[in-house]
């Protein structure tokens, strides 16, 4: 028995799933759906059965003896089973919330609207884990909730100021609409996503920013330094530094605090249960 994906990624559902239904008398003991004997299932693998065992064609029936009163039996052999679909696979449990797969390969294509370093799977399953240890916390102490005005207004500026959207054209809504698809989501979809980002932010900047200042020669100095070399690497002209002042405070900020979250993730890792499952990355 494994437990379905809920709405939230990660999350346990409120009721367990069963796998596959419990083998017949008449299968021999082996369960509906499982590998045949030999084969490998990758590590945390979740599958359903292909479709149920079928019983063979009864066999012709044995003739009787000369002068014995033997009795004719059909003989039912049960077929090999099935091998199982693969659904999704576990990679990780951290603090009993599941990590899957599907979470990681979500994750790598959202980094497209937050470039920032390498994105690789391992990159990706550390993001959510620290992702996910912080909104355990954040649950505990409830920040204000994000309006739509606020997720709108949000998401105008990153159509305007993120680079490798420039050449979509993200500031009209088609050429939103190809860079929302080119990566895989709908505009539900990435809303929730962002709304999910900035009250994860908000969280993080009420428990971390207080008292924290950008000064606007550090903002200017980041637009130089490393804005405009992203635009040219683009071959597109940079927006001025006006339309960028206010998301480039918000990268100061973030990059501020990372040693201080760095430090207190160390604690909720100590403090709690991360398992990562080995060999998930390469299971096929």
């Amino acid at each position: 028995m494994v437990w379905a994906q809920s709405a939230v990624p990660g999350r346990l559902p409120d009721a367990p799933l069963p796998l596959a239904p419990e083998a017949s008398p008449s299968s021999g003991g082996q369960q509906s759906g499982t590998a045949p004997s030999g084969s490998k299932q990758p590590p945390g693998a979740l599958t359903v059965p292909n479709a149920p065992a079928s019983l063979a064609p009864q066999s012709p029936a044995v003739p009787a003896s000369s002068g014995t009163a033997q009795t004719q039996t059909a003989v039912m052999t049960p077929a090999p089973p099935t091998q199982g679909v693969l659904l999704d696979r576990l990679v990780a449990i951290v603090n009993n919330d599941l990590v899957l797969e599907s979470d990681v390969e979500e994750e790598m294509r959202f980094a497209a609207f937050q470039p920032n370093g390498a994105n690789t799977p391992e990159s990706a399953l550390q993001r959510l884990i620290n992702r996910e240890l912080i909104q355990q916390q954040e649950h505990l102490q409830q920040p204000s909730p994000v309006t739509d005005q606020e997720l709108e207004a949000d998401v105008a500026e990153l159509r305007k100021s993120l680079p490798v959207c420039a050449r979509y054209h993200c500031t009209t809504d088609a050429g939103w609409q190809r860079f929302l698809t080119y990566h895989g989501f709908t505009q539900a979809e990435f809303n929730s996503r962002w709304r999910e980002r900035m009250l994860l932010l908000r969280f993080i900047e009420q428990r971390f920013r207080l008292g924290q200042r950008v000064s606007a020669a550090e903002v200017a100095e980041y637009y130089e330094k490393t804005m405009l070399p992203q635009y040219a690497k683009e071959h597109v002209p940079p927006p001025p530094l006006d339309q960028l002042s206010s998301r480039i405070q918000e990268v100061l900020l973030q990059q501020r605090v990372t040693q201080l979250l760095d430090e207190w993730l160390k604690t909720l890792r100590a403090q709690g249960s991360v398992r990562i499952l080995p060999g998930w990355e390469d299971a096929s």
